[in-house]
């Protein structure tokens, strides 16, 4: 993973932003946005790609419309914490297609899940299938999302 680094400049961060918000900007739509011309942005665009600011391009799907609506937080705790024991749960983690997110927490359990599902009974047949076979889980507390109330596609550009 590349390291933060302070070089981005206004424009740079304007490009980022800009993207975030469309990726499917045509070069002269984004070149307009931030006040250059074409050749400019588009060697700026390289550049963020090629030291991996942008890491790909992706289109926002509505889950709801997809069967996919349910989702779940699931905080996990594993039997133990040993390097070979977090390896093997976060391989293992990597094929769980039901995850959608997977994140290390610093706290009173190991993980936390982000599982999105059809329904109830999709995320029981997940939870029993797929989280309780994963390597080393010994314990899981889950917590149903009854609405979504923010959940940025973007991050906050300064």
């Amino acid at each position: 993973m590349a390291e933060y680094s302070d070089t981005l400049d206004r424009i740079d961060r304007r490009i980022l932003a800009a993207l975030a918000g469309n990726a499917r900007l045509s070069m002269p739509a984004l070149a307009d946005a931030v006040g250059l011309s074409k050749t400019p942005v588009v060697a700026r665009l390289k550049r963020l790609e090629a030291e991996g600011y942008i890491r790909g391009y992706h289109a926002a799907l509505d889950t709801d419309r997809m069967g996919l609506a349910q989702v779940a937080f699931v905080q996990v705790t594993l039997s133990n914490t040993t390097a070979l024991a977090l390896d093997a749960f976060n391989a293992a983690i990597r094929d769980a297609r039901e995850v959608e997110a997977c994140h290390m927490i610093a706290g009173g359990f190991d993980y936390l899940l982000k599982i999105r599902t059809r329904d109830v009974a999709a995320y029981r047949r997940a939870l029993t299938d797929v989280i309780a076979t994963l390597p080393h889980v010994s314990q899981t507390s889950t917590f149903m999302v009854m609405e979504t109330v923010k959940d940025a596609p973007t991050l906050p550009m300064r």
